[in-house]
């Protein structure tokens, strides 16, 4: 006898308290100048895109269970967008239309396993993918951030401000970053977009309480088990 099995549930997160289901997660590397040079990178000459599983997605108000893989899991804080139209094609004039909503979000790294895959040439799947490595607020409409290119975002750890990032300084902004994701992969209506970390990113221990905050507009809070 054959058994059916009930549809799994799919990964959502939430545009102005409704549920949008999850197509794919897109990270952008390397975005900020004092992060490559903290990190001893060097400069890309085009966006340097890696991608996240759907199981990595964790919702404001989740604790956070750091991988017993890795004894170094360091926090990136990010502006993120939610993908509201596919697109083959970006031009900068499109953006209204494309991006559906913003958030806030940290982009975790097992940094010890990092540099293990990075010095064997091997993908960072490990490092980058882990569940609970996608966390995210919920997203505001994209008509009520006025200035996405020109927005401040901070990041605090136990009320100590750790991470403060301007959109301004992005070396790839928002428009090159859809573009080079539209023309290499095709977007899709419910991919989210990770748009790259300032300078600040350090180390996550048990108890930390984390809090971040998008132009005073959207907020975000998780606890590290």
């Amino acid at each position: 006898m054959i058994t059916i099995q009930p549809e799994p549930i799919m990964t959502q997160i939430y545009l102005e308290n409704q549920a949008v289901r999850v197509n794919n997660i897109y990270c952008i590397g390397r975005n900020y100048v004092d992060h490559i040079t903290e990190l001893k990178n060097e400069a890309p000459t085009e966006p340097v895109v890696f991608m996240k599983p759907n199981n990595s997605i964790v919702h404001s108000g989740a604790t956070i269970r750091l991988p017993a893989y890795s004894q170094a899991v360091h926090y990136e804080c990010e502006l993120v967008l939610l993908i509201g139209q596919d697109s083959d094609d970006v031009n900068s004039d499109d953006l209204n239309e494309i991006i559906a909503g913003y958030g806030i979000g940290l982009d975790l790294t097992a940094r010890d396993v990092q540099s293990r895959l990075k010095e064997k040439g091997l993908p960072w799947t490990k490092a980058k993918g882990f569940r609970g490595a996608a966390c995210v607020s919920d997203f505001i409409a994209a008509d009520k951030l006025a200035e996405p290119q020109d927005c401040a975002f901070t990041f605090q750890v136990n009320g100590e401000t750790r991470q403060q990032g301007q959109t301004s300084l992005m070396i790839y902004p928002i428009s090159a970053i859809l573009r080079e994701l539209a023309e290499s992969y095709g977007l899709k209506t419910g991919d989210v977009v990770f748009t790259g970390t300032p300078a600040g990113v350090g180390e996550l221990h048990s108890g930390d309480k984390l809090a971040l905050d998008l132009a005073g507009l959207v907020q975000a809070e998780f606890e590290v088990a």
